[in-house]
C-alpha cells in the first residue's frame, strides 16, 4: 500500500497567504435532462423547505421547520405545509406556456450557491427559471424568471395561492401598499393549520431589475383574490430578468404572521434583487468555508457533496430547532418528529464542520429538558428520559400502538453524548457549565434508575426496544447498554471538569452494565439473541462511535457476524456506513470502499441521485442516511475522531480509486486536512 500522508493546516494561514483549496467544478452541479421517476431535490435554508417538481415553475410542497399540528383530528403531530405560493403562469402572446408546448427541458441543481435551475425552450426563445430558499432571509423564496426572446413579445406572469387539503379557513387578497413615493402591490394569503393550533400566512410580490422593466414595471402589478399578474412587451434580443419573491410565516415564530410575511416582502420590494440573490450566495459562501473535496472521483464528489447540501440546508445557526429524518423534504416524513437520527447520524459531521449549526441541535433538546424530567416522572424513572420522536412540545410524539414510543430509550443515553462530544469540541466551558451538565446529570440519573442489579452486582437493562428495532422489549440490548455507559462515563468527566462531586453510583452502574457473548466472543445483540435477521447496526456501534470496543480482533469479528444479519432489503442506509467506518480504522480500505458505496448507492432517486431511506422505500430526502455516509469519509476515511482532547487524526485509510481528500474548516480552528497517497 502506498503510503499516505497528512497535512494539516489553519484554514485562517490558508485565506491569508491566498492558497486556494479549489476542486473540479462539475463537483458542484448535478444535471438532469430526465424527467422518468421524478423525485424532486429541496431548497431549504433551515426555516423553509421548498421540494422541487418536473415542470418549468413547479413545486411539490414547502415545509414549515418546527411548526406542527395533527396528522389528523386524533392523531400524533406532524410537520406543517405552508399554502404553496409558488403557483406561476406564463403566458406568450396569450398562449400557456406548458409541457405540451416546449422541448429541451433541463434542471441543474447548483449546491455551491444552493439553486436549481430549471431551463425549457419556448418557440425558440429559451425561458429560466431558478428558484431558492433564500439564505439570507429565513422565511422567505425567490423564484427568478429570465428570457431573450427571439421575436417582439407580449407576456403575462400570473401567480396563484394553492391551498392544501388540511389547511382550514382560506382566504386571500390582492392589495396595494403606498408609503410615499413607494408603490408596493402585495398578494396575501392566509390558513389555519387542520385543528387551528397555528395560523399561517403567506405574502409574494414580483421583483423586476431588467434595463427595460425596473421599478416603474412593479406600476403594471395587478391582482384580486385568486391572484397577482403583470403583463410586458418584451423586445427581440433582449435578455428581461424578473423574480417572485415570497414569504411564509406562521404563528409558531409571530405573533401576527400576515403583517410580518408582508413586511419580508416589503422589505424585498424596496431593495435590489441583486443585493437580494448576492446576499444569500454570500451566507451559502459561508457554509461552504468548511467542505469535502475528493480528487480522483467525480461521482463520489457529488454525492458527498450532495449529502453535506442537505445537512446544511436544513439546519440554521441560532434557530433551536434539530433536523427530522427527513429534514426539510418532507412534512410527512415520520411527520417531521425527531429522533437518535440528529444526535447519532446527523450531528457529527456538523459538529466536526460547524459548529454554530450543531449548536441548534443541542439547543433543541436543552430546551426540552423539563418535558424530559416531566417524563422520566411518568415512568417511575428520576432524572430525564427524552421522548422517541419529539416534536415542539418536547413530549412523546410516537403512535400510541407503536413500542419504541414506550421502549426505545437509547435516545437519552444518545442526547447525553451528544452535549459532551460538542463540549470535547468547543472546549466552552461556560456552556458546559450552564447548559450542557444539566442535561447530562439528568440523563445519567436516568440510567442509575433505569439500571437494576443483578445478584452478581453487575447491572442490566431491561425491557428495551434496540437500535434493531426488529426485537422487541429485550434485555441487555448491546447498543442501548453501551450508550448508557458512555453517557454516564461523560456525566462523571463533565462534573470532575466543573469542580462537581459526581454521584457515586454514575462510576459503578457505568462499570457493573452487562453484556453478553457468544462462545467464541462475539458480543450478543441482546442477552437472548439467537442469530436472527437485525433492522440495523447494533452492535458494531459499540466500536464506533461508543468507542468502547477496541480491539482490533474483536471489532473485524462483530463486524463479520453481523453484516450477513442486517436486512439487506428493508433496513436503514446507516449500516453499511457504520461498518465503512470500522473496516477503514482496521486499515481495510477496499472493504470499507465497499461498504461506503453499499451505504447509498441502492438508495439513491433520479434524477439528483436524492437518498430514499432503504433500497426498497421511495421517501427521499434520507438526511439520516446523509449524516451516515458523510461519517465514512470523515471518521473512516479521513480517520477523524472525537476524543478528550477534542478533534484528533487517527489512521486515516483512503480508497485507492481517490487521489486525494481534503476536509477544510474542521473544528473550531477550522483546520484543513489533506489526505492523498
Amino acid at each position: 500500500m502506498k503510503r499516505i500522508l497528512i497535512l494539516i493546516f489553519l484554514f485562517s494561514y490558508l485565506a491569508s497567504i491566498g492558497v486556494s483549496m479549489a476542486d473540479n467544478e462539475s463537483g458542484w452541479y448535478i444535471d438532469t435532462s430526465s424527467k422518468e421517476n421524478y423525485n424532486g431535490v429541496t431548497l431549504a435554508n433551515g426555516r423553509i423547505g421548498l421540494v422541487s417538481g418536473p415542470e418549468l415553475f413547479s413545486v411539490s410542497e414547502i415545509v414549515l421547520g418546527g411548526v406542527y399540528d395533527k396528522e389528523y383530528t386524533g392523531g400524533v403531530s406532524k410537520m406543517v405545509r405552508a399554502p404553496k405560493f409558488t403557483e406561476l403562469e406564463l403566458r406568450i402572446d396569450g398562449i400557456l406556456v406548458s409541457p405540451s408546448n416546449t422541448d429541451a427541458w433541463s434542471q441543474t441543481l447548483n449546491m455551491r450557491e444552493a439553486y436549481l435551475k430549471t431551463s425549457v425552450n419556448y418557440k425558440g426563445t429559451n425561458i429560466t427559471y431558478t428558484l431558492m430558499a433564500l439564505r439570507n432571509l429565513p422565511y422567505m423564496a425567490l423564484g427568478v424568471i429570465e428570457m431573450t426572446p427571439n421575436k417582439d413579445i407580449e407576456i403575462e406572469v400570473m401567480n396563484t395561492t394553492f391551498f392544501h387539503e388540511e389547511q382550514q379557513n382560506t382566504s386571500s387578497h390582492y392589495k396595494i401598499m403606498r408609503d410615499m413615493e413607494a408603490y408596493m402591490p402585495v398578494f396575501v394569503s392566509e390558513a389555519n393549520t387542520l385543528t387551528g393550533m397555528h395560523k399561517l400566512a403567506t405574502c409574494t410580490s414580483f421583483l423586476f431589475d431588467s434595463e427595460d422593466l425596473g421599478n416603474d414595471c412593479i406600476k403594471l402589478v395587478k391582482g384580486n383574490e385568486h391572484s397577482i399578474s403583470f403583463s410586458k412587451k418584451l423586445v427581440k434580443g433582449k435578455t428581461y430578468r424578473m423574480a417572485l419573491v415570497g414569504a411564509a410565516c406562521s404563528t409558531r415564530d409571530f405573533v401576527d404572521p400576515k403583517s410580518e410575511a408582508e413586511r419580508m416582502v416589503v422589505f424585498a420590494l424596496r431593495s435590489d434583487m441583486k443585493n437580494i440573490i448576492d446576499g444569500h450566495k454570500s451566507r451559502w459562501g459561508e457554509l461552504w468555508t468548511s467542505d469535502i473535496i475528493i480528487e480522483g472521483c467525480e461521482e463520489d464528489q457529488r454525492d458527498v457533496r450532495l449529502a453535506l447540501y442537505h445537512l446544511y440546508s436544513f439546519q440554521r445557526k441560532g434557530s433551536r430547532l434539530s433536523i427530522s429524518p427527513m429534514g426539510l423534504s418532507s412534512s410527512s416524513g415520520y411527520n417531521g418528529h425527531v429522533f437518535w437520527d440528529s444526535e447519532l447520524w446527523m450531528f457529527p459531521p456538523v459538529l466536526l464542520l460547524n459548529q454554530d449549526l450543531a449548536r441548534a441541535h443541542i439547543d433543541y433538546r436543552a430546551d426540552r429538558l423539563g418535558k424530559a424530567m416531566q417524563r422520566a416522572e411518568m415512568f417511575g424513572y428520576r432524572g430525564a428520559m427524552f421522548p422517541w420522536e419529539s416534536d415542539d412540545t418536547g413530549e412523546e410524539s410516537t403512535p400510541t400502538w407503536c413500542l419504541t414510543g414506550t421502549f426505545e430509550h437509547h435516545v437519552t443515553a444518545d442526547i447525553g453524548i451528544a452535549f459532551w462530544n460538542y463540549y470535547r469540541v468547543t472546549r466552552d466551558k461556560k456552556w458546559l457549565a450552564n447548559e450542557g451538565f444539566p442535561v447530562m446529570k439528568a440523563v445519567a440519573d436516568f440510567w442509575v434508575s433505569r439500571a437494576s442489579r443483578n445478584d452478581d452486582m453487575s447491572y442490566s437493562i431491561k425491557n428495551v426496544v434496540g437500535a434493531n428495532e426488529y426485537a422487541h422489549n429485550v434485555d441487555d440490548n448491546a447498543f442501548t447498554n453501551g450508550a448508557a455507559k458512555v453517557a454516564l462515563q461523560n456525566a462523571v468527566k463533565a462534573a470532575n471538569l466543573l469542580g462537581i462531586k459526581p454521584d457515586a453510583r454514575w462510576k459503578e452502574v457505568a462499570a457493573g452494565i452487562n453484556f453478553h457473548y457468544m462462545p467464541d466472543g462475539t458480543m450478543k445483540e441482546h442477552a437472548h439473541y439467537k442469530g436472527e435477521m437485525i433492522k440495523q447496526a447494533d452492535v458494531n456501534l459499540l466500536a464506533y462511535p461508543l468507542g468502547l470496543i477496541k480491539n482490533e480482533e474483536d471489532i473485524k469479528r462483530d463486524l463479520l457476524y453481523y453484516e450477513d444479519k442486517i436486512d439487506k432489503v428493508n433496513g436503514p442506509a446507516m449500516s453499511n456506513a457504520i461498518l465503512s467506518v470500522l473496516y477503514a480504522r482496521i486499515g481495510d480500505s477496499r472493504q470499507a470502499y465497499r461498504l461506503f458505496k453499499e451505504s447509498y448507492l441502492p438508495n439513491k432517486r433520479p434524477p439528483f441521485g436524492v437518498l430514499s431511506e432503504s433500497p426498497s422505500s421511495n421517501n427521499p430526502y434520507f438526511a439520516t442516511g446523509a449524516g451516515g455516509l458523510l461519517q465514512a469519509v470523515l471518521c473512516g476515511f479521513a480517520g477523524l475522531d472525537l476524543s478528550d482532547k477534542g478533534v484528533e487524526t487517527v489512521s486515516p485509510c483512503l480508497p485507492k480509486e481517490w487521489k486525494s481528500l481534503t476536509i477544510k474548516g474542521v473544528g473550531i480552528e477550522k483546520k484543513v486536512i489533506k489526505i492523498k497517497h
